[in-house]
């Protein structure tokens, strides 16, 4: 090498080297590796709650000749709501939205545009944050589909889904999440009360009522065809739920450890109280019982779960298994709703419950850590009242009009020919058994 080059190299390898310096400590006091780390793992438990898990417990609790479809439809929400997160879901739910900050967000990240590996938000680098959060856009649109499962027409879902995770979930998570006007006033959910299980359970109970019901409602309903399928759906969101509780403190810490414990007790307490209910009513405890009160138990203590302690966790869980119970004999008895897989009855009135109790249970005098507002417990009940109302009366509204529109153009349901057969064969041409 002439002495010229070997000088030009040594030059060029001292800036690289001075840029390197100089660059490598900003992004080290910005970023934080254990977070970082905790939180894409927390993005694949969420995930793994709606694909597979999701997904086998609905598929295992509708009839055989529909299980396909069920397992289609979640991923195909998925898939679906992923690719809208990246279109606008994301910059509509979480970014800066300017003038119009109290209400939706803006546009600077649609098409994810200027995100890339240096972009930070807080601590967490933006994608990791973009990420995470996409998994709780897909979940709550995906929960709809128990109350609609084996007769729905597949274009008419992916209408409903993708206008419901713009119309409905973008806003309400801003409001919320984004610095939107509920969380000016003081709005609590830590993992996703309000704006996952509250709108999701509301949407579901519109959509229900206006598809109407199964032809064999109530009295031709058979059993779950294969409730393995539906134990081990289960088991995955009870696994995958501690992503939604303990990641939602977007740290790895003492905050995030307490988050885990509450979901895991009130988790156990829904699942015994159901058992003991049924046990002492109908004088059999029952797998789909203990599966049922676990998921409710999950529900109620999503909004809270950061806030309160392992007693309140308990009551709550408590609170959930006596609740939803009887809820669902309501909706189904007493309203004639064919919510199929009791998808309000567990989750939205989980999600109600808990955001509710979300204000007392947070004081220290219950164990909880006291309410970050700093407002009385009173005062925070109200505020956790009008966000829960605001979200219902939201999606109620928009998840009617999306779907008498979807009605008036395309028809929301299959045809009697077609729900007689079964959607496996008469909407996806295939089986899920062959015997």
């Amino acid at each position: 090498m002439s002495k010229p080059k070997k000088i030009g190299w040594l030059i060029h390898l001292g800036l690289g080297l001075m840029l390197t310096l100089s660059e490598t400590p900003l992004h080290a006091e910005a970023l934080n590796p254990a977070d970082t780390a905790w939180i894409l793992t927390s993005t694949g438990l969420v995930l793994f709650m709606t694909v597979p898990g999701l997904a086998l417990l609905y598929g295992g609790l509708v009839r055989t000749k529909n299980v396909l479809s069920v397992l289609i439809q979640c991923f195909a929400a998925t898939s679906l709501v992923s690719v809208l997160w990246f279109l606008g879901g994301y910059s509509l739910s979480l970014s800066e939205g300017n003038t119009a900050q109290a209400f939706i967000g803006g546009t600077q990240r649609l098409f994810l545009m200027g995100l890339n590996a240096n972009s930070m938000t807080g601590h967490l680098p933006e994608a990791v944050f973009c990420l995470y959060h996409m998994t709780f856009a897909i979940f709550a649109p995906a929960l709809m589909i128990g109350g609609i499962v084996e007769r729905m027409k597949f274009s008419a879902l992916l209408l409903f889904v993708g206008s419901w995770a713009l119309l409905v979930y973008a806003p309400v998570c801003h409001w919320i999440w984004g610095g939107g006007w509920l969380a000016q006033m003081g709005a609590l959910d830590f993992a996703g009360g309000i704006v996952v299980h509250t709108t999701g359970g509301i949407g579901t109970l519109v959509a229900a009522t206006l598809l109407g019901a199964r032809k064999s409602f109530p009295h031709g309903m058979t059993p779950p065809h294969n409730l393995t399928l539906t134990a081990t759906g289960a088991g995955i969101l009870w696994v995958g739920w501690h992503g939604f509780s303990a990641g939602s403190a977007l740290m790895a810490n003492g905050a995030a450890g307490m988050a885990m414990l509450n979901t895991h007790m009130a988790a156990t307490m829904g699942a015994l109280t159901w058992l003991f209910i049924e046990w002492i009513q109908f004088g059999k405890p029952t797998l789909l019982g203990v599966v049922t009160g676990l998921i409710a138990g999950l529900g109620v203590v999503s909004p809270a779960a950061g806030f309160i302690g392992p007693t309140g966790a308990l009551f709550m869980g408590f609170l959930a298994g006596v609740i939803c119970f009887y809820a669902i004999q309501w909706i189904k008895g007493i309203f004639k709703i064919d919510d199929a897989l009791d998808v309000f009855g567990v989750h939205g009135m989980g999600g109600i419950i808990g955001s509710l109790m979300t204000a007392p249970l947070s004081l220290e005098v219950f164990g909880g850590t006291g309410l970050p507002t700093g407002l009385s417990g009173l005062q925070q009940f109200g505020i956790q009242a009008l966000a829960v109302l605001s979200a219902l009366l939201w999606s109620g509204a928009v998840s009617y009009v999306t779907l008498k529109l979807i009605d008036k153009s395309i028809g929301l349901r299959v045809d009697s020919d077609d729900e007689r057969e079964g959607l496996d064969l008469s909407l996806h041409n295939s089986k899920g058994y062959h015997f």
